[in-house]
């Protein structure tokens, strides 16, 4: 189980997608997993106020470890916003390798592909994790990516994970 960790717009997704492609060379029983695309398929559009966040939480944690039981791989980009959810995979997973990608708000709020932070700014978007929902840092994270790295190509953060990530075999 490789946890990536990162606020909107710190490329978690990206960088989940490309460590997918790249580790089902070594594993093909392996599934990316995306918090965002997750809520799609849950259907039932849960809220992102603090409460829907937890459910959400609570169902991919799940979810994580019905696959793990059932040897499969599972690469997860979610922003992870609970470290007891956090404690609970490092408790529950066979195997649990947290990534953080730690980048400044600055950075963050200048990216901003979906404009969620300049809404947040503006008002217009309630319950924005890291504008108005604390973000706590995960206080055990395997691998924490900050700048410079973290400010580089998904490619060659992709590769120091991959440098740094135990072997996949059971």
């Amino acid at each position: 189980m490789i946890w990536l960790i990162g606020l909107s717009a710190a490329r978690e997704t990206t960088v989940g997608r490309l460590l997918s492609e790249r580790l089902r060379a070594r594993a093909s029983n392996l599934v990316f997993l995306d918090g965002d695309l997750l809520r799609d398929v849950w259907g039932d559009r849960l809220g992102h106020d603090v409460e829907g966040r937890r459910r959400n939480a609570h169902r991919i944690s799940h979810l994580c470890r019905l696959l793990d039981a059932q040897g499969i791989h599972v690469v997860a980009a979610v922003l992870s916003l609970f470290p007891e959810w956090q404690q609970w995979n490092r408790e529950q997973f066979s195997r649990y390798f947290e990534v953080f990608l730690d980048l400044p708000m600055e950075v963050l709020e200048a990216r901003d592909p979906k404009g969620l932070y300049a809404r947040a700014r503006a008002g217009q978007e309630p319950n924005v994790v890291g504008i108005d929902i604390p973000f706590p840092r995960p206080a055990a994270a395997d691998l924490t990516i900050a700048p410079p790295l973290a400010l580089e190509a998904p490619e060659r953060i992709v590769q120091h994970i991959l440098d740094q990530l135990p072997d996949l075999a059971p």
